[in-house]
């Protein structure tokens, strides 16, 4: 009965190990740069002032930009795939890579876009929640 118990434990623990190893949080470019060669998570934005090197019908598979975190810091990022169709237009990049010989290396980028109700209140429209009271006539959420 311990023997069954005891190996119950070691497996439990193997699975733990073996969950804390593919979970990332988000790194900064300078983590990123000390974690040379391990896969990271990077929290950044497209910086719009750089050139963003990637041509659909020569190389397809080839995309290059440059990326800043909320700390300032850029990097280069080269991706091994299409374009993401709304690159330009996203708010944040979630970047999945490892960062080699002075560049991040993208494994997969998942796009954050604005909100649509953020768009909207920008152009002076109100949030469909914000309905007028009857009674006075105020905005309610």
């Amino acid at each position: 009965m311990h023997i069954i118990l005891l190996v119950l434990i070691a497996a439990s623990i193997a699975v733990l190990v073996s969950f804390t190893n593919t979970t990332s949080t988000y790194d900064t470019i300078e983590t990123a740069k000390e974690k040379s060669g391990t896969y990271v998570h990077l929290m950044a934005k497209l910086d719009k002032s750089a050139p963003i090197e990637y041509d659909a019908l020569n190389n397809p598979n080839y995309l290059s930009f440059t990326a800043v975190d909320s700390l300032g810091s850029s990097v280069k990022v080269v991706y091994h795939s299409a374009k993401p169709d709304n690159l330009e237009m996203s708010d944040k990049l979630v970047l999945k890579g490892k960062f080699n010989n002075g560049y991040f290396e993208c494994e997969e980028i998942q796009t954050k876009c604005p909100s649509k109700y953020k768009e909207a209140e920008a152009q002076g429209k109100t949030h469909p929640g914000n309905v007028p009271d009857p009674r006075n006539g105020n905005a309610t959420n």
